[in-house]
C-alpha cells in the first residue's frame, strides 16, 4: 500500500494509479483543470442547449439528484443557464431527517421535484444481498440515482438530463475517461455503481421477477438515441468545486449536519442516508481509506490544510467500527435489512483486506477495545 507523495490518496483505491514521481492520478487530474479553457466549454454548454431547441413551456431538463449540496447547486445552475428544470431523485435507502429537509428544500426555492419510490420490501432484500455479496449496503440506492431520472426523462420526453460532476475527473481515473461529457450506458456499466452485480443476477440467482426490479434497469440505449435524450455532466463544462456547490447551496437553504458527522472533515456531504456509515466503513474495510480522506485530499489539493494534517485527521475521523450513524444506531439500521449485529460482524471481516490491517500469528485480524481494526500505515 503506497501513498500519493502530494496527498493522502492511498494506490488501493480503485482506478488509481502513482505516478513515476509518486504523484496520484487524482492529484494529476487536478492539475491538468487548471489547463482546461473553461470559457470555452461554457460556450460549448450553451451551444448543445441552443441546438436542442428546448420548449420552455414545459420541462425541458432533468436534474438528477438527493437535494445535497451539489444536486441543489445544479437545479439552481440550470435555471441559470435559461432551462425548465425538473428535479427527479429516487428515495434514499434509509432517510435521515435532515435529508428529507434538504429535499423538501428544492421544492421551496422554486423547482418541481419528482420522488420516485422503489418498493421498500424488494429494496431492503436488495440491501442485504448488496452487503452479503459486494459489501455495498446501497447498492440500489448506488443504481437507481443512475436509472430512474433515465426513466423519467424518456417517459416524459424530455430531450436534456444535466449530471453533476464527473468522477473520474474529480478524484481520478483512467486516462480516456477524463474527457467524457456523457453518461450514457457504457458509463454506468464502467462506472454507475453496479460493482459487476446485475438486475440479471438478481433474476436468476435470488428469485426476483423482472416487473419487481424495473426501477434498477438502464433504459435502452438506443431507444434514447431514437428520442435524441442526452445525458452530460455539468463538470465537464464548469470547474467543479465542492466548496462552492456548498456555498451556494447554503445562500439558497440547505443545511448541513450538526454536530460532527463520523467518518467525515465535512458536514454537508453524505447526510441523507443512514447507510452511509456503513457504506464507508466498507471502503475502509476494502480499501484502507474512507470518506474522510476523500476530503482531505480535495483541502490539500487546494492548499487548504498541509499533507501532515491530513494524515493526522484521516488517523483521527476513519475506521472506526459503525455503531451509529448520524443519530441512528446500528441495531436500527440493520433492523431495516433482518440483520444481527453478529452477522454484521462477520460479513465485515470477510471483507477485509488483511494486508493493510494488523492480525495476530494466526492471521486473525485485531481489533481495539471498541470493534475497530488496526491499520498498519497511514504514510509511505
Amino acid at each position: 500500500m503506497k501513498y500519493c507523495k502530494n496527498c493522502i490518496m492511498p494506490d488501493t483505491r480503485p482506478d488509481q494509479y502513482l505516478n513515476n514521481n509518486g504523484i496520484c492520478n487524482g492529484c494529476l487530474s487536478y492539475d491538468y483543470q487548471k489547463k482546461i479553457d473553461w470559457e470555452k466549454r461554457k460556450d460549448d454548454l450553451l451551444k448543445i442547449i441552443s441546438e436542442k431547441k428546448l420548449n420552455k413551456d414545459k420541462w425541458n431538463c432533468v436534474v438528477p439528484g438527493s437535494g445535497g449540496k451539489d444536486s441543489t447547486y445544479q437545479i439552481i445552475k440550470a435555471k441559470e443557464l435559461g432551462l425548465n428544470p425538473v428535479f427527479v431523485t429516487a428515495s434514499t435507502c434509509d432517510l435521515s431527517e435532515i435529508g428529507r429537509k434538504n429535499l423538501e428544500n428544492v421544492k421551496k426555492i422554486g423547482f418541481d421535484v419528482v420522488e420516485i419510490s422503489n418498493n421498500a420490501k424488494v429494496r431492503s432484500k436488495i440491501n442485504k444481498i448488496g452487503l452479503e455479496l459486494l459489501g455495498d449496503i446501497s447498492w440500489p440506492e448506488h443504481v437507481s440515482i443512475f436509472t430512474a431520472p433515465v426513466k423519467f426523462a424518456l417517459a416524459y420526453d424530455i430531450p436534456l438530463i444535466l449530471w453533476g460532476e464527473n468522477p473520474q475527473l474529480e478524484y481520478g481515473g483512467p486516462d480516456n475517461s477524463l474527457n467524457n461529457s456523457i453518461l450514457d450506458q457504457k458509463w454506468m456499466e464502467e462506472f454507475g455503481g453496479l460493482i459487476g452485480f446485475r438486475v440479471s443476477d438478481l433474476i436468476e440467482n435470488h428469485g426476483f421477477k423482472k416487473n419487481q426490479l424495473e426501477i434498477y434497469d438502464y433504459p435502452n440505449e438506443n431507444i434514447l438515441k431514437k428520442k435524441s435524450i442526452l445525458g452530460i455532466f455539468l463538470g465537464y463544462y464548469e470547474r467543479w468545486d465542492a466548496l462552492r456547490n456548498y456555498e451556494v447551496s447554503k445562500k439558497n437553504g440547505f443545511l448541513e449536519y450538526e454536530p460532527e458527522l463520523e467518518g467525515c472533515y465535512f458536514n454537508f456531504e453524505k447526510i441523507d442516508n443512514h447507510q452511509h456509515g456503513i457504506h464507508d466503513y466498507f471502503k475502509f474495510l476494502k480499501f484502507g481509506f474512507a470518506r474522510a480522506t476523500d476530503q482531505l485530499c480535495y483541502m490539500v489539493r487546494r492548499n487548504k490544510i498541509t499533507r501532515k494534517k491530513a494524515i493526522n485527521l484521516a488517523k483521527k475521523l476513519e475506521g472506526k467500527f459503525p455503531k451509529s450513524y448520524m443519530g441512528k444506531s446500528l441495531d436500527k439500521i440493520l433492523y431495516k435489512i433482518n440483520m444481527t449485529e453478529k452477522e454484521f460482524i462477520q460479513i465485515c471481516d470477510n471483507f477485509t483486506n488483511k494486508k493493510i490491517f494488523k492480525t495476530d500469528q494466526s492471521g486473525k485480524l485485531i481489533k481495539d477495545d471498541y470493534g475497530s481494526l488496526i491499520k498498519l500505515k497511514y504514510d509511505n
